[in-house]
């Protein structure tokens, strides 16, 4: 592999774009893997779910980050569903252009979404009275185990 290093070092000075790419250690958006606003709620094989709320203009929103090693970036928007023994309940994402930062030192993917939620939805999500979150993208679903 140090022969291949060596090869994009030498792209890289060339001004190869891919190359450059490839050598750049994204320490931007380390900085924000690391620093993590809220509490981590749920987590799985498949990465962290975090979350912290905040009200807007009457309007009482879920903030969301979720970490992973998947790109969850969409332009059709997201949902999450809160999984119990007796119920679901399904929360549609506010925005539907969803974005995800990749950082390579830590080979993770970083993606904020935020929801609308009701008073009924926090007191359940703040006491965690669920065992699983449900994270709908595209055609495909994450699934976070609650930690109590």
């Amino acid at each position: 592999m140090n022969i291949l290093r060596k090869k994009d070092e030498i792209l890289a000075a060339l001004g190869n774009i891919r190359a450059i790419e490839k050598l750049h250690v994204d320490t931007h958006t380390e900085e924000k893997i690391k620093n993590i606003s809220g509490i981590k709620i749920a987590e799985s094989k498949q990465g962290q779910f975090w979350l912290d709320f905040q009200e807007l203009n009457g309007f009482l929103f879920m903030n969301s980050t979720i970490l992973s090693h998947l790109n969850l970036k969409t332009s059709r928007g997201t949902k999450i569903t809160l999984l119990t023994k007796d119920y679901e309940i399904e929360i549609d994402s506010d925005e539907k252009e969803i974005d995800s930062d990749f950082s390579n030192v830590s080979n993770t993917w970083i993606t904020k979404v935020s929801f609308i939620i009701d008073i009924k939805e926090r007191e359940i999500i703040e006491n965690r009275n669920f065992e699983e979150i449900e994270y709908q993208f595209k055609k495909e679903k994450l699934r976070f185990l609650v930690k109590k």
